[in-house]
């Protein structure tokens, strides 16, 4: 059984971290995501995703993302249902993030944070999981047509 998404969107809203009553860190927002292509007058639409995040991922992204923020979500697609108070079924579809990246550039993220920052931490992007990107030491790479496969 395969059950496995990779979205990239921006966060709609500013991210709220919550506990459980078994003091367990959690976080739900959504997720706005680009289609790839046109509708009829031309223009994009999105399709907004529920997302959750558990641990310590949910406590990175309340302290890292914000409205706005682009990012990278790798995770499995889950539904649920629940009795709302009027007695009616309500069914849920949501993405359950394994793991999560910042994708937008280390100065646009900086400069939307409302916290100061130390000077480590203004260097490093926070790692979000098993997926972080490797090569975002910051520094740019020269490739010359040899270095190419084609």
């Amino acid at each position: 059984m395969i059950n496995n998404t990779v979205l990239i969107g921006r966060v709609t809203k500013g991210i709220e971290l919550k506990q459980t009553q078994a003091n367990k860190s959690v976080t739900q927002f959504v997720l706005a995501v680009n289609r790839q292509f046109k509708n009829a007058n031309g223009e994009r639409e999105a399709d907004f995703i529920n997302i959750v995040a558990w641990g310590k991922t949910a406590e990175l992204l309340a302290q890292y993302a914000h409205k706005g923020s682009q990012i990278g979500v790798v995770g499995r697609i889950q539904t649920r249902n629940y009795e709302n108070q009027q007695g009616q079924r309500v069914y849920v579809t949501e993405v359950v993030a394994e793991s999560m990246t910042l994708l937008d550039s280390k100065g646009n993220n900086q400069n939307q944070q409302a916290q100061p920052q130390t000077q480590q931490s203004q260097n490093q992007t926070p790692d979000f999981g098993r997926n972080a990107d490797p090569f975002s030491g910051g520094s740019s790479m020269t490739l010359s047509d040899d270095d190419l496969p084609f």
